[in-house]
Formats: C-alpha cells, structure tokens, sequence
C-alpha cells in the first residue's frame, strides 16, 4: 500500500511523551530503523520546516513541536531512537531496549536505507515486536525507504518495499531526506492525522461504553419467589 496523496518518498523517527497541550492534542510518534539510515536527519527537517515556532530539544533524543493539523494547534512529540543493529540476531536483542518508546509512541515509522539491503531485513521484527506492543491493527506504521536519491548504490527495489508493506498490512513510501523536504513533512503530518483520528475513535468508544448501562445483578430472593411460585402453579 502507498500513501494517497504524498510524494514519491519519505522517512521518519521515533518519539516521547508529550506534556503540550490538553489531552487530544498531543500526538506521540516512534521512527526505528537500523543504525545509519537517517532517521535522524529527517526528524531535524520536518521539525525546522513550517511549522509553529522554534523545535524543542528535551532530555536524551526527544524533540517537540507544536503544528497545524485541519485547524487545530497538536503538540508533537518525536524521540530519536538508537539504531538497531543490523545484524538479524543482533537486532532481536535490542528490542527491549526500544520496548519503552514503542509503548509510549501512539504512531509509528519503519525506516530503511535503499542502500542498505541488512537495514531492510530489520524491519520485519521491528514490526513484528510493535504488533506484539500494539496489537490493534489501527494503530498505524509507515515502511520508509529513505535516500532515494541515491539510485546508483540501490540494494533494495521499490517493489521489495511495497511487497514488505504489502505483507505486513502497512503503508509504504520512498523518500530522499536530502532532497525532498516536502515529503518528509508529508509523511508526518500524515502519521499525524492517522493518530489522531485513533484517538478520536477511542475517545468515541469510551464515551459509549459509559453510556450503556450494565446489567443489574440477579436479586436472588426475587428468583426464589419467582421460582417458588412457578413450582406452585405446576403443583395445583
């Protein structure tokens, strides 16, 4: 699957909690990719082109903004997180390392360099451990090619990608970090919309669950009477 109405490519990084902001306008994104993919990079270009304000640098890796998204000021919060190790093994090994931004993150990017065919073979257990974390199927994950641009050194086609997303049920999009600054901040306002209409979509949920009334437990002497009565009735 692609993103409907992007550019051709895109790339993304992970995030921490928010404190900007109500609830509702908080949005907490995650971007996790192998080491050396740019994930980094592309966090700093979304973060410095258009949006409210200068970017916000907190404790460790973590990076907020406040953006514009459908009208509405939406605190953003993106971690960068440390790169997986590229090795297969190896990456296994640093998921519960990265276990504490995929429970705090509410979205999620998956990034992978073109040029680099062991940062792709990552992405398929990082997804996996994501489902394990959040197994709603709601919760949305971006597959990112980035440094498109570097066609001459491509050890991943475009068609893995897609058929990686494909198989996984996620969305995919390639994207130069270097050389396509709107799509950057394409894929994150998108990963951002996604979110918060998840989280629209829980509040509505909560709200009816509180609305419908639970069922009164049984009055067990009401049922005794009702049942002496019934034996009576049969015994005339």
């Amino acid at each position: 699957m692609r993103l409907p109405s992007m550019s051709q490519h895109f790339l993304l990084a992970p995030i921490a909690e928010c404190t900007l902001g109500p609830p509702g306008t908080q949005v907490r994104l995650a971007v996790l990719g192998a080491r050396g993919v740019g994930k980094s990079a592309m966090i700093v270009r979304f973060l410095t082109k258009r949006f409210i304000g200068d970017y916000e640098p907190n404790t460790g890796n973590l990076y907020s903004r406040l953006v514009h998204l459908e009208g509405d000021h939406v605190a953003v919060q993106i971690q960068d997180t440390p790169g997986c190790i590229q090795v297969q093994e190896d990456c296994m090994q640093m998921l519960d390392s990265l276990s504490r931004s995929v429970k705090w993150a509410e979205g999620f990017l998956l990034v992978y360099s073109i040029t680099d065919y062991s940062s792709y073979q990552s992405v398929r257990p990082l997804y996996q451990h994501i489902r394990k974390v959040h197994p709603d199927a709601r919760t949305p994950i971006i597959i990112v090619g980035n440094k498109a641009d570097l066609l001459h050194a491509r050890q991943v086609q475009a068609k893995e990608g897609l058929q990686l997303a494909n198989e996984l049920g996620s969305l995919f999009l390639e994207i130069s970090t270097s050389d396509d600054s709107q799509g950057v901040c394409d894929v994150f306002q998108y990963l951002c919309k996604e979110v918060s209409k998840l989280q629209q979509a829980s509040s509505t949920d909560r709200r009816w669950s509180s609305i419908i009334p639970r069922p009164k437990s049984p009055n067990m002497q009401d049922l005794k009477r009702r049942f002496k009565q019934a034996l009576s009735s049969k015994v005339k």
